[in-house]
């Protein structure tokens, strides 16, 4: 089994910052590509950011400059730091992981259930 649990969520003010991690457990032989997606109100979701295990990482063109993505390859963990955030950076972010399973060397990705985020005054 292989769990992806996000965290960090929460209501914030329109121009504060957020940081969400990520972390992954279970069987996992190696801890591959890890993905930042949101899915605001009546929308589909979106690709955020994305980081490798060798720590190149990837923005959404709509993120740059505000977001950054990191991780610790030593926690199995991977980070989202959110800043200057806007109402319109309301919704859902949800994590996924890119794993090869212990044991059976199964390739999977793997997807967290989300942790709210609500940007509001």
């Amino acid at each position: 089994q292989v769990q992806v649990v996000e965290s960090g969520g929460g209501l914030v003010q329109p121009g504060n910052s957020l940081r969400l991690s990520c972390v992954v457990s279970g069987d996992i032989h190696r801890l591959l590509t890890m993905e930042w997606y949101r899915q605001a109100p009546g929308k589909q979701r979106e690709f955020i950011a994305s980081v490798t295990e060798g720590y190149a990482t990837r923005l959404a063109n709509t993120m740059k400059g505000r977001f950054s993505v990191s991780r610790d390859n030593a926690k199995n963990t991977a980070y989202l730091q959110m800043n200057t955030l806007s109402p319109e950076d309301t919704g859902v972010y949800y994590c996924n992981a890119d794993v090869i399973k212990l044991v059976t060397y199964r390739r999977g990705t793997y997807w967290g259930q989300g942790t709210q985020v609500t940007v509001s005054s």
